[in-house]
């Protein structure tokens, strides 16, 4: 007997809806050609009643045949590009309810346990759920490989991806909620050797943001930073690789300066909290909407500060930096391994050293340590070699040096939440004639220490002293 594969379906946007021995009813759409109706015809051999639908109609019943496995052409044709047996299980196995609930009790324990990424894994034997919580990932659940398609489906429905395509990427955005708890979910698929690859990063919208201090800035750091800040031009920038906080703390900074006297306009990507007050842009590249084209416009906005989620390119940092220049306080973000490094980055990507001397007001590096619970740390006394890798000779007066215990409060991992690590190099008269000479970062850096720059290093040990963390984490976040 003839059949036809769900992917045809799929790929040709029809849906059968009815099949019996000599005909099968096919929804459509009226732009569908009549060609196709007659290949269904001579394929099957019977006759075709076409159905026409709206488009959306269309859409949401191939996302049922997919997820439901409601594939009335019958078996899948043995020449599919797919993998036989599992177009197999899934179309006979797609149980729509268990795949549901498996997905909502992923994101509802994704939001108790603060769970930041979710990764889907398959492998030659099973697949691996991952849940990155507080910044490590831990092995959360196993099963079959053959029910791994179903999983993939359900969470391309969810997030309007074509679900017949599964040779090339795809990213994709979705939201869900529990109670008044909403999540923001961004998704990446990749094709890999044993199935697709799921990473689903998560935001909860209404949390509240925090301020400088509530992210770990002491008070010394946090008055230098508002000095920095409270210029009426200059570019500031927060540096760190992906994962470090650092848009989490421009819009501390944001909500620290914002007022009705000034017009604050940002460009993100995504915008991931909404402020009141001030006016956010989402970059859509897909339409030409680009960090370096969306500066140029907001420039004719008459803003008084400009918030760029990134600078990666030598567009957007040569539109910055004039824009420093000319009377606009300018807040972004770069990717390096600490603050003295951030001024020769620009000069990698093409900025005159006279410009970015005149222009640049600070850098700030930032990593994320997890905060020892505060249910089960315990105090200790530290050893000779744990000192030395910290940089002390013996004991600090008063120091509080606690170990990471477990409990139920933090899941028996003895962390809960995280904190940041920090590194401040304010530009100042010297540093900005080194710049002006193009000097290297490692001068920069050794300048900048002797005015009083604590490092990444230095600021983690002054956490690990307060019993906040421990010289783990403090070690493996500022290592460079």
């Amino acid at each position: 007997m003839n059949t036809i594969p769900s992917e045809f379906y799929q790929r040709h946007h029809v849906l059968p809806l009815e099949e019996e021995e000599d005909f099968i009813k096919i929804g459509i759409h009226r732009d569908t050609p009549r060609q196709l109706l007659e290949d269904i015809r001579l394929t099957l051999r019977k006759e075709v009643i076409p159905v026409i639908m709206d488009r959306q109609e269309l859409e949401e019943g191939l996302r049922r045949l997919m997820v439901e496995g409601e594939n009335l052409g019958g078996a899948e044709d043995e020449e599919s590009e797919r993998d036989v047996d599992i177009s197999q299980d899934l179309l006979a196995d797609a149980a729509d309810a268990p795949i549901v609930r498996l997905v909502n009790t992923l994101f509802l324990k994704a939001m108790e346990t603060r769970t930041s990424d979710i990764h889907i894994e398959p492998y030659a034997e099973q697949t691996v759920v991952r849940m990155r919580i507080d910044g490590v990932l831990h092995e959360i659940h196993k099963m079959p490989r053959s029910s791994h398609p179903q999983l993939v489906a359900r969470i391309k429905v969810m997030s309007n991806l074509d679900l017949a395509e599964t040779r090339h990427p795809q990213d994709g955005r979705l939201h869900v909620h529990s109670g008044e708890r909403q999540l923001d979910v961004r998704v990446s698929i990749v094709p890999t050797l044993h199935g697709e690859r799921v990473v689903m990063r998560l935001l909860e919208k209404n949390l509240r943001m925090l301020n400088l201090k509530q992210l770990g800035l002491n008070e010394h750091d946090r008055d230098l930073v508002t000095d920095l800040v409270s210029h009426p031009y200059g570019l500031f920038l927060i540096t760190g690789p992906t994962g470090s906080g650092k848009t989490t703390t421009l819009y501390a900074i944001l909500d620290m300066i914002r007022s009705p006297e000034r017009n604050i306009i940002t460009i993100e990507d995504p915008v991931e909290y909404q402020i009141a007050g001030i006016g956010q842009i989402q970059t859509n590249e897909k339409v030409g909407m680009t960090f370096a084209s969306g500066l140029r416009a907001v420039l004719r906005q008459d803003p008084d500060v400009v918030m760029v989620g990134e600078i990666r390119d030598p567009e957007t940092a040569d539109i910055a930096i004039h824009a420093a220049l000319t009377g606009h306080l300018v807040l972004s973000t770069l990717h390096t391994n600490d603050a003295p490094t951030a001024a020769t980055r620009l000069l990698d990507l093409g900025i005159p050293s006279y410009l970015l001397s005149s222009s640049m007001l600070g850098a700030m590096a930032q990593r994320l340590v997890r905060q020892l619970c505060s249910r089960c740390k315990r105090p200790y006394t530290p050893d000779t070699s744990e000192l030395y890798r910290l940089g002390l000779k013996e004991v600090p007066p008063n120091a509080n040096f606690c170990k990471a215990v477990g409990c139920e409060a933090c899941n028996n991992t003895g962390y809960k939440g995280r904190l940041g690590i920090y590194e401040i190099m304010a530009v100042n008269d010297e540093l900005r004639s080194r710049i002006a000479r193009s000097e290297d970062s490692r001068i920069l850096g050794r300048v900048a220490k002797e005015q009083g720059m604590a490092t990444l290093l230095e600021d983690g040990v002054s956490k690990v002293l307060a019993g906040l963390t421990t010289p783990e984490e403090a070690l493996r976040a500022a290592r460079l």
